[in-house]
């Protein structure tokens, strides 16, 4: 089969794979229809993170061509959502609710198949693919199912840890991908106001039609002073910080009222958190990598009814050959997030 294939920083290329098997009887082989490439693909992409050559990618969707022996709930022939962490469902972590971090699971890529190819092998099949109701679903559905992989997950993620509720005032700090879904998310949570910091034009667009109420473009201290001003000293009551970088952890600590959480689900990158300060004015932080497994259920029901479309983040497409390019479009700020169109249903 073809695939994406990570070579070095800067180099992703579609190249041949062993089309992949089944191993155990709770696997799944999953013919991909949709993937797409993540803004954590691009820590490895610019050199930033450490990375082994070989498969690469870890969110998508796709058809179910075969199951193993132990497989009851998916069924050949099912679209399913694959989360970008496996999981069981049934270990102590996943009955409480955070199945990134299921005892028995674990992340793509693994043993060979990565989720930017045009089949995976999915491990914990029962546990870890959603199988999405209907049919003859448009394009525009198509991506705003595959955004529930992850970067919608991870964007609600943010959201729920930050304890964003009704009438909340909202931070998002980070205009990419994951903070313009962690608007979309606080937004569908119920918050009456939300600033978005971003600094580019078409992100800053796309912010306001998902919910946002104010922007502001400055980064660093001139961003938190325009915070502050917009809140009349008092700073928001919930902060998502959709990063990773020390400095929008400073920015999200800065904004934060006393007494409210950060919900940070930016993989994190010289990132250093002033206890002393959270401590005195009572502030705390909350993340890490999204249970997606759990959240897709709630989210999916929104997808389908139409009341939230998360695909609009993913503004570049091509297919697998056009990988490279994929990667370079979201390294360059030419895209917000590049769909790869792998296969059809």
């Amino acid at each position: 089969m073809r695939a994406a294939i990570f070579h070095e920083p800067g180099r992703v290329e579609a190249g041949d794979r062993p089309d992949p098997s089944i191993v155990e009887p709770t696997d799944a082989i999953v013919r991909v229809v949709l993937s797409c490439v993540c803004g954590s693909d691009l820590w490895y992409y610019r050199g930033d993170s450490p990375f082994p050559p070989g498969p690469v990618g870890h969110e998508f969707v796709g058809v179910v061509e075969d199951v193993g022996r132990d497989v009851s709930d998916i069924k050949r022939g099912d679209f399913v959502i694959a989360p970008f962490a496996f999981s069981d469902g049934t270990c102590p972590h996943c009955r409480h609710g955070i199945t990134s971090a299921c005892a028995n699971g674990g992340f793509y890529p693994m043993n060979g198949d990565g989720g930017q190819g045009e089949a995976v092998r999915v491990p914990l099949a029962d546990g870890s693919l959603v199988t999405v109701p209907g049919s003859g679903h448009s394009e525009e559905m198509l991506a705003s199912l595959l955004t529930l992989s992850d970067v919608m997950s991870t964007g609600h993620h943010a959201a729920v840890c930050a304890d964003v509720r009704p009438g909340s005032t909202v931070a998002v700090v980070g205009d990419g991908a994951v903070g313009l879904s962690g608007a979309l998310a606080a937004k569908r949570l119920g918050a009456e106001r939300i600033i978005a910091l971003s600094r580019h034009a078409d992100r800053q667009r796309l912010a306001r039609e998902f919910g946002a109420t104010d922007v502001v473009d400055q980064r660093g201290q001139e961003a938190v002073s325009a915070v502050m001003e917009l809140t009349e000293g008092v700073g928001v009551d919930a902060t998502l910080e959709c990063v990773g970088t020390g400095q929008a952890m400073q920015t999200a600590l800065a904004i934060a009222r006393p007494g409210s959480m950060i919900g940070y689900v930016g993989v994190p990158h010289g990132v250093e958190l002033p206890i002393g300060e959270m401590f005195v004015r009572n502030k705390g932080v909350r993340g890490g990598s999204a249970p997606a497994r759990a959240y897709i259920p709630e989210l999916l029901d929104d997808v389908l009814d139409g009341r939230i479309n998360p695909g609009r983040v993913l503004d570049y497409e091509t297919d697998l050959e056009g990988i490279a390019d994929a990667y370079a479009a979201m390294d360059e700020r030419r895209a917000i997030k590049s769909l790869v169109r792998v296969g059809t249903l």
